[in-house]
């Protein structure tokens, strides 16, 4: 089975690539994308991590959980051997995750890792308002949050949840085998596995025709090209510089971030012309946002309402507003109208702002110059440790399979 590209003639894929953000992306990467080229992606949307499933079926769907948390956790922190006494579908798991592939560059990693770090603030609120809020309006994408029930959970452990691992694999050197970042990665991979089993397991209903598996390969794909191109594309928007060795630097970070998440590394993009190309193709996949993107997009909103980082309503309120005016700035209308994102007054004051104090810093503290760059860096990796610590104070540790 095969998707097709469904969408390639209908009003939102035009809309998008022709006048809105998509156009932006093809500019910037100077290239036509030939649509003859979908037959080389469209088997992916049937296809999943196969190590990860039968993982999963060893572990957490055959023993009890502690003992499979235990035996994930173990060899998550220390080296699994080839001859280990374990199940053979964990041993094959963390065996291909150990082996440090021959293109994998730590330094250019690293690179990419003090870019995102730099960033501070501003990349939570592009990963926010831009990444994840954009992401909602492709309705087929997120179909599986809609089967696990995230909507009845709520934005909030997801927000956590989704901050937690970005802040974590994007550190510089955070990268090493059994690092708490690997970790992280393992507990994700594994994930990913068991809802798409489970969802397979009780949703007869789910749409393979149209959604292909859950969770699948091409659907991995683009999620991440979303850390990655269209991350870049949203701190552009609020005036962040980026270096051609930067952007090449967060390419190659999540090139390995999806090698170690159990995508095929040849499938992940390594400059802004393959990514633009794949995500291009993918959105003739995705119908437009519908009624479960728009109850996702007023879940993350009122996320705001509902966290108690803030201690007063007034406060909750008023941060609200501000992503709002962010999600106004940074996508397309027709997309917020899609989503049902409110209308509130002057939306592109507070962006602006945030962009001219961008630029501004920007010439203080001078890209060229080794010592004001790592000041950047050490400034922005502060403020995304302490939001991160808000998030992880603020939020119920109920983590489970």
């Amino acid at each position: 089975m095969k998707a097709k590209p469904q969408f390639y003639n209908a009003p939102h894929f035009r809309n998008f690539w022709e006048e809105g953000n998509g156009k932006e992306l093809l500019n910037c990467a100077d290239i036509d994308v030939d649509m003859q080229d979908f037959q080389k992606y469209s088997p992916l949307y049937h296809e999943v991590d196969v190590l990860g499933d039968d993982a999963v079926k060893e572990t957490y769907l055959k023993l009890p959980y502690h003992e499979a948390a235990a035996l994930v956790d173990r060899f998550s922190k220390t080296k699994i051997s080839a001859n280990e006494e374990a199940p053979e579908a964990l041993k094959k798991l963390f065996l291909q995750m150990q082996k440090i592939p021959d293109w994998y560059d730590e330094n250019l990693a690293n690179v990419g890792a003090r870019f995102c770090m730099r960033t501070g603030t501003n990349a939570l609120i592009i990963l926010r308002d831009f990444t994840l809020m954009g992401g909602y309006d492709f309705a087929y994408l997120n179909k599986p949050l809609v089967f696990t029930g995230v909507l009845k959970k709520g934005a909030v452990k997801r927000l956590k949840d989704t901050l937690e691992f970005w802040v974590n694999v994007t550190r510089e050197n955070a990268l090493k085998i059994n690092s708490d970042a690997y970790q992280l990665i393992v507990r994700t991979r594994l994930m990913h596995s068991y809802a798409r089993l489970k969802i397979k397991e009780k949703n007869k209903d789910w749409d393979y025709g149209n959604w292909g598996e859950p969770i699948n390969t091409w659907d991995m794909v683009a999620t991440y090209t979303g850390f990655s191109l269209v991350f870049m594309q949203g701190l552009k928007k609020l005036g962040i510089i980026i270096s051609e060795e930067e952007e090449k630097g967060v390419f190659h970070l999540w090139k390995y971030i999806g090698y170690l998440l159990g995508i095929p590394a040849d499938l992940m993009p390594e400059n802004r012309q393959q990514a633009t190309e794949q995500f291009y193709l993918w959105t003739a996949t995705q119908a437009k946002g519908d009624e479960d993107s728009a109850h996702l997009a007023k879940a993350l909103l009122d996320e705001n309402l509902q966290s108690t980082i803030l201690k007063y309503e007034f406060q909750r309120k008023n941060l609200r507003y501000l992503h709002i005016c962010c999600n106004w700035y940074l996508l397309d209308a027709e997309i917020n109208n899609r989503l049902l994102i409110p209308a509130v007054a002057v939306p592109h004051l507070f962006p602006s702002l945030i962009r001219k104090a961008n630029i501004l810093t920007q010439k203080i503290f001078k890209l060229s110059s080794e010592k004001k760059y790592s000041q950047l860096v050490k400034t922005g990796n502060k403020q995304q440790l302490k939001v991160l610590d808000d998030y992880l104070k603020h939020t119920p540790k109920d983590f489970h399979y």
